[in-house]
């Protein structure tokens, strides 16, 4: 859902006034945005790696370095992808209205949002642990070489610090800059 709300304002067509629109029903979820695709790409062709051809190249470099984005020209990809993993139907993509439309589906059953707030603790889970390995090893080491080194974004690893800290595994002395981590004894 996050995917699909960043998507819908980096790609959003900003002189046509309206906003991007999300409409909330018992069996989904619509996500529109006024705008339409580039000439050279089709609705088939979002389904498979694309370039991205920015609208607004200003909105996505700036939800690019804050960290809510990794990459550019994935956005389908992972929602999809997350689907599957969830085990839900893959959103319906059309162009309605003068915008792009993207309609998610709830799920048949609990079982399958079950498994995905399993498999999402459980992804934090492990970020957390090489994070407090990575510090074990380097007490100075950045967030933006934990990036770079785990492989998520800054947020995810922001979100991690801070519940590590809540929770008394860590500490930060010091500044950001010239600052280091201290691992607290559990």
């Amino acid at each position: 859902m996050r995917e699909a709300l960043l998507n819908a304002l980096i790609h959003k067509d900003y002189s046509s006034g309206n906003p991007v629109q999300v409409s909330v029903y018992e069996d989904n979820i619509i996500f529109w945005n006024a705008g339409k695709l580039p000439e050279q790409l089709t609705l088939d062709m979002l389904q498979t790696k694309h370039p991205s051809i920015l609208f607004n190249p200003l909105i996505a470099s700036t939800f690019f370095r804050a960290g809510f984005i990794e990459a550019w020209g994935r956005g389908i990809e992972k929602i999809n992808n997350e689907c599957e993993l969830a085990n839900v139907p893959l959103p319906k993509i059309n162009f309605e209205f003068g915008g792009m439309m993207l309609k998610f589906y709830v799920a048949k059953n609990n079982k399958s949002v079950a498994r995905t707030a399993k498999r999402t603790k459980r992804n934090l889970e492990e970020t957390s642990e090489k994070i407090l390995k990575l510090i074990h090893k380097n007490s100075s080491i950045t967030i933006h070489e934990m990036v770079n080194i785990i492989g998520v974004s800054q947020r995810s690893i922001e979100r991690n610090l801070k519940k590590l800290q809540i929770e008394n595994k860590l500490k930060r002395i010091g500044a950001d800059i010239g600052g280091y981590w201290e691992l607290n004894e559990i």
